[in-house]
């Protein structure tokens, strides 16, 4: 595999993962990025650096900051949010590949769409979990870390692309441990969900 294949493979499945996690900051990096550093976005997503996709971006990625921080809200957020960041994150990742022929888009929607997949279910699952808590503390702390996780993921994607894709396995492999201790906490009896 080429280094070409594989950063382009590396940036189509972060900016799926991260879109499952923040889909409207990571819309805003993509077109900050290609707007202000020279960075190439793929044909079909140049338009995310013009400057009203990015002030709507910034003011949704601003909206998504303060709001993932307020219990009530995250959670009505993520449940909405489930039918955007996982075709979002599908046709990002597709978008990669727009040169490289229909075959290749549709798989990398599909590998979009899961990774995506996975990386909203962690969240809202988690998320879900640590919203029972009446203290904030947890709820603010988790925002931030994925606030955190994002951005270095991100990073990590564009300058050491296999460092990526090793730690998105990782991170796939944690997310199927996870959605299988929640589901077993939700089909728990309601006593211990406290």
């Amino acid at each position: 595999m080429s280094d070409a294949l594989i950063a382009e493979a590396a940036l189509a499945a972060a900016v799926a993962w991260g879109a499952g996690l923040r889909l409207y900051a990571v819309t805003l990096v993509l077109g900050l990025l290609g707007r202000y550093t020279g960075f190439e976005l793929p044909d079909t997503l140049q338009w995310l650096s013009h400057p009203l996709a990015l002030g709507i971006a910034g003011i949704l990625t601003l909206a998504e900051f303060v709001g993932d921080k307020i219990p009530l809200v995250d959670s009505a957020s993520d449940t909405v949010q489930t039918f955007l960041r996982i075709p979002a994150g599908a046709a990002l990742a597709a978008a990669f590949f727009g040169d490289s022929g229909g075959a290749a888009q549709t798989l990398a929607a599909l590998f979009g769409g899961g990774i995506a997949a996975s990386s909203h279910i962690a969240k809202a699952g988690s998320r879900a979990f640590i919203n029972t808590s009446p203290e904030p503390v947890s709820n603010v702390a988790a925002s931030f870390g994925e606030e955190v996780l994002l951005g270095g993921g991100l990073w990590l994607a564009i300058v050491h692309p296999l460092a990526f894709l090793a730690a998105l396995g990782v991170f796939l492999l944690a997310a199927v441990w996870l959605a299988r201790r929640l589901w077993r906490w939700l089909r728990s009896p309601p006593a211990h969900h406290v």
